[in-house]
Order: structure tokens, then C-alpha cells, then sequence
């Protein structure tokens, strides 16, 4: 069995122990008055969203991580893709202040590319006890004021704006991560691989396309 096949199923088990965790300690929807964050990628020609809701400590969502890359480098600016925080911090400590260091990033337009860093680096921070060093070391690599950051990753607005994230999820359905949403429905049963997403993105494109042919004209 090759390694892909590992990945998924330690993936599949981390999404199921976050069903469980989350269920087992869910708490009410956070109530804040921000709206959620706003991250895009992609132009949307063809009218369709596709929306991840991730924690950055997730073993699911690092797995997951190259294979979402994939589908957004095939699809371009066909589709908008989009990132919002959905931490389980009852299981992954670190998880809010992940969602931290990407919301102060973007506040210094270098969202994606500290999204990015947080994937790919995961496994050096995720058990590390206190994670703003890191973090900050991250901020210096983009090159990022580093008072702005320090200020931003630890303001009201910015743990607002994450909690909207959550409490959006959890209108649609969110209990686990990665949770994906397709045009405002929640994709049951997360596919395994970049052709499994492409099959259910390319429905949703030919069927967006059909809404908007032009009837026929009689003659």
C-alpha cells in the first residue's frame, strides 16, 4: 500500500476523532457581531465556491493541505476558493493562535502565504508549547512589521473575526476538519483525492452552466 493511502487513512481517523471531541465538548456558537474572514482565491468564471473550514493544527487538514493545493491550481480562476478558521482547540491547543498568525498576516496583505507556512510547517509547531516565537519568526520571513503583527495576532478583532468563522461553520454543518463546502452545501463525505473533488466541482460547474444558457428562440 503506498504512502497516499496512509496519509488518507490517518486523516480519515483525525476527522473522526474530531467528530468526536467536538460533539463530546461543543459548546454554543461564539457570539460576535464580525463578520467572517474573507479570504479568496481565484476569479469564479464559472460562478462556483468552493470553501475549506480548517483548524492549522489538524493532521487531517495537513494531509489534506496538498491535495486542496492541487484542485486550486486546476481549476484557476474557474472557481473562487476560500479559507476560514475553524480550530478544535479542544484537541489541538494550538490551534487558535494558528488562526491568529494567518488573520494578523492578512491584515499585512500575506494571508496566503502564512496559511501556507503553517501547513507546511506544521509539524515544528503544532506540540511546541508556546507558538508565538515561531509565529513571529514566520512574520519576520515574509517580511512583516513585527510590532503590527504582534499587535494584530493578539487583538479582540482578530479572535472576532475567527469566531465568526466558527460560528458560520456550524450553521452548515461544520463538526470536524477539514469540513468542505461546495456553493453554500456542506460536502458530506470528503473525498479522497484531487480527482474526487474534481468530480463534484465539475458537476457544479456544468450544472451552474445550464442555469445560465439562453432559452431557444422559435422559428
Amino acid at each position: 500500500m503506498g504512502k497516499r493511502f496512509w496519509i488518507i487513512l490517518i486523516a480519515f481517523a483525525a476527522i473522526l476523532l474530531g467528530i468526536f471531541m467536538f460533539r463530546s465538548n461543543k459548546a454554543a456558537a461564539p457570539v460576535t457581531s464580525a463578520a467572517p474572514s474573507s479570504h479568496l482565491l481565484g476569479a469564479g468564471k464559472k460562478n462556483v465556491t468552493f470553501v475549506e473550514y480548517g483548524d492549522y493544527q489538524c493532521p487531517a487538514c495537513g494531509a489534506y493541505y496538498p491535495i486542496v493545493k492541487q484542485v486550486q491550481q486546476k481549476y484557476g480562476d474557474d472557481i473562487t476558493f476560500q479559507f476560514r478558521n475553524f480550530p478544535l482547540t479542544q484537541i489541538h491547543p494550538n490551534a487558535m493562535a494558528g488562526a491568529r498568525a494567518a488573520e494578523a498576516a492578512g491584515l499585512q496583505n500575506r494571508y496566503w502565504e502564512m496559511h501556507d507556512l503553517l501547513y507546511e510547517q506544521q509539524s515544528n509547531w503544532s506540540s511546541v508549547s508556546n507558538v508565538s516565537k515561531i509565529f513571529e519568526d514566520y512574520a519576520t520571513q515574509l517580511a512583516l512589521n513585527i510590532d503590527k503583527f504582534r499587535s494584530d495576532y493578539n487583538s479582540a478583532s482578530v479572535n472576532n473575526v475567527i469566531n465568526a468563522d466558527i460560528a458560520a461553520g456550524q450553521k452548515l454543518g461544520a463538526n470536524a476538519t477539514p469540513t468542505f463546502v461546495l456553493d453554500g452545501k456542506k460536502i458530506d463525505t470528503n473525498p479522497r483525492d484531487e480527482a474526487g473533488f474534481s468530480k463534484l466541482i465539475d458537476a457544479e460547474i456544468a450544472k451552474k452552466a445550464v442555469h445560465v444558457q439562453p432559452s431557444s428562440s422559435q422559428p
